[in-house]
């Protein structure tokens, strides 16, 4: 047998074989091999992989969770406990799954402001940026089911708290929560309706929220820091003249980015998991008790700038409907925005000023929601609440009157 024989039998001849049945080599290509991203991604640019990697971990460790968990209000606070001290690296894997859920966030919310700061939201991308926000949303609903699993004290309480939000919707509100309970209080039922939805159903739905959101971006082509299009300039080859392939240039990139994650990831997980009970709260390492309320009921730090918006308002109702809205309008900015600019690098002082109070606002009220209301901090949270409002309400404003600088025909790129 002829050596390109050989060769062909031992380095194609498998992959010929699943090609002519199914486009591995093909997907592989289109959708990262070959595929052509613009050649200035900054730091900025790493955050999505980052959220990809940390999604692949959490189905991971969680896989191994459930192996030893058991769903019911009677032996779920003790399988955490048997997980933490008799299962073998069991407490390990808990901690990377707890840190996980936290990590997951801030790499997202890193993403989101830097789609905010590029405008990845604007034409062609719209759809991207729906699918993006749908996995936020999914990731917000996965996080919630997944708080209460641990039947920690805290846990309990808080998902007491938040099922009740629904009962201020008129008519329909005492029905709703007994719906999503499962009974008339959080009971064995909501653990394992809650268990059910955070183990199978909702990471189905982010499986299938994320591919949608790679098949999306790989179809209308990365955006970048300049925010100018590559596929208008192309060369002879029929290649964007400012891109260059994703593997392995990208690839590399990504990897350290990777390593530089797992460092932060590992030294958190080893040695400090709570985070100053930041990630693990305190009353969490209590089982939970129906007769003693936590002296004070908060949500996870992901959560809690939307509840500080919930408890600026004396108006439950309105409390509820505005939380909603403070996350909903997020699908909305593609069409508010009315800048001919994406990126903030040509843009004017009016958005820069905007997002800059937004991002203030934003983490503001995560910190007053994290502590009991008073007299001042109330007052604080409704003015942080209209400058996020203002963010959005007033974007077809200012984004239309801005004024903003020339963008280049050509991506600005400066090799190091």
């Amino acid at each position: 047998m002829s050596t390109e024989t050989k060769n062909d039998v031992g380095t194609t001849g498998l992959l010929g074989w699943i090609d002519a049945r199914f486009p591995l080599t093909k997907t592989w290509r289109e959708q990262w091999g070959d595929y052509y991203a613009p050649k200035n991604f900054n730091f900025w640019y790493y955050f999505g992989s980052l959220a990809l990697l940390v999604l692949i971990l959490q189905i991971v460790t969680g896989i191994f969770l459930t192996m030893n968990y058991k769903p019911s209000a009677e032996g779920a606070f003790a399988s955490v406990e048997y997980i933490m001290r008799d299962v073998n690296w069991g407490w390990l894997i808990r901690y990377m799954h707890s840190t996980g859920a936290s990590a997951f966030f801030i790499v997202v919310y890193l993403h989101m402001f830097r789609g905010l700061m590029y405008g990845s939201y604007k034409n062609p991308r719209e759809l991207l940026w729906i699918f993006g926000m749908l996995i936020y949303l999914c990731l917000m609903a996965e996080a919630f089911m997944g708080y209460l699993l641990p039947w920690g004290n805290m846990s309990y309480w808080g998902a007491q708290v938040i099922t009740n939000l629904f009962g201020a919707i008129p008519y329909v509100g005492t029905s709703l929560v007994e719906w999503i309970r499962g009974d008339y209080f959080i009971s064995d039922i909501t653990l394992n309706r809650f268990f059910a939805l955070h183990v199978i159903a909702l990471p189905l739905a982010l499986v299938f929220l994320v591919v949608a959101h790679l098949l999306a971006l790989h179809e209308v082509g990365s955006n970048n820091p300049d925010g100018i299009e590559i596929k208008k300039n192309k060369g002879p080859d029929g290649k964007p003249l400012d891109g260059i392939p994703s593997h392995p240039y990208y690839s590399v990139k990504d990897f350290m980015g990777f390593v530089f994650f797992a460092m932060i990831f590992a030294g958190i997980v080893l040695f400090e998991p709570t985070v100053g009970n930041l990630f693990l709260e305190k009353a969490n390492f209590d089982p939970a008790d129906r007769l003693q309320t936590p002296d004070e009921i908060a949500p996870v730090w992901y959560f809690t700038p939307y509840y500080a918006i919930l408890r600026a308002v004396p108006n439950k109702l309105l409390g509820v409907v505005l939380m909603g809205v403070a996350v909903m309008i997020f699908f909305l900015l593609p069409w508010l925005d009315r800048a001919k600019v994406k990126s903030i690098r040509y843009r004017g002082w009016l958005y820069k000023g905007f997002l800059g109070s937004f991002v203030i606002s934003f983490i503001a009220l995560g910190y007053i929601g994290m502590h009991k209301p008073t007299p001042v901090l109330t007052i604080e949270s409704r003015i942080f609440s209209i400058i996020y409002f203002a963010f959005f309400l007033l974007m077809p404003w200012y984004t239309n009157v801005d004024k903003t600088k020339p963008v280049p025909d050509r991506v600005t790129f400066h090799a190091h």
